[in-house]
């Protein structure tokens, strides 16, 4: 059981105060009956609550495929710069969203959004083996030597040993589209740089078995239904 104001807030872009404000004018109704008590009761799996007129489905975690457009920051908040949390829909925000597995602020791609921080770990923990693809556009190209380098795991600066990552160049060298499972801090740019490259445009296209819903433009954004979410955890 949860409380109802709780419940609306959770599921809707509302503040609690704004919650408390819809009960007192009447526009939250429970099973048909209007409802002002804001500590009522409810079970979101069986009861029916409408607000303006208009049933709340209930989900208890949201999993938004986003297409992140360069500069903005992947976190929840930030104080200085606008952050992939600010451009979604207001149909779509609630507390406690985050990104899963953030890209730099001029990465491009697939951008996972979810309240599951569950799904989050299993997404992005190395152990489990979860790969991301890139596309990496190059200052210079690359060949077989690159490729065997980042098959047998990397080296990047300061001595830290990367995962065994693959490469598919393109015929021209100058891009090459990489998988990883890892996540370290600008990983794909620091194993480019380790073999004398640099990253000039990056984009991440797949996580797992999902790619980006290339239908969606840069800052565009939909949900994911539960298969999609489960090819998040399969390669």
């Amino acid at each position: 059981m949860e409380r109802l104001d709780k419940f609306i807030a959770s599921q809707t872009g509302l503040s609690r105060t704004q919650v408390h404000e819809k009960l007192r004018v009447g526009a939250v109704r429970v099973n048909g009956a209007v409802e002002r008590k804001k500590d009522r009761k409810i079970d979101p799996n069986n009861d029916a609550v409408c607000l303006d007129g208009e049933e709340i489905s209930y989900r208890k975690f949201l999993y938004i495929m986003m297409n992140k457009p360069a500069g903005l920051v992947s976190a929840s908040r930030d104080p200085k710069m606008k952050t992939v949390i600010d451009i979604l829909p207001p149909e779509m925000k609630r507390k406690g969203l985050f990104p899963a597995g953030r890209l730099d602020r001029d990465t491009t791609g697939l951008l996972i959004i979810t309240d599951d921080g569950d799904l989050a770990h299993r997404m992005l923990a190395p152990g489990k083996g979860v790969f991301k693809s890139y596309l990496a556009a190059l200052d210079g190209p690359v060949g077989d030597r690159e490729k065997e380098m980042f098959a047998k795991g990397i080296e990047i600066d300061g001595g830290e040993l990367c995962l065994p990552a693959y490469l598919d160049i393109a015929e021209d060298g100058m891009s090459a589209v990489i998988r990883i499972c890892e996540g370290k801090y600008h990983q794909v740019k620091r194993m480019f740089e380790a073999v004398g490259r640099r990253v000039v445009a990056l984009k991440r296209l797949s996580i797992g078995a999902l790619p980006l819903d290339e239908s969606l433009g840069e800052g565009e954004c939909r949900l994911l239904d539960e298969s999609e979410r489960d090819r998040l955890l399969t390669n």
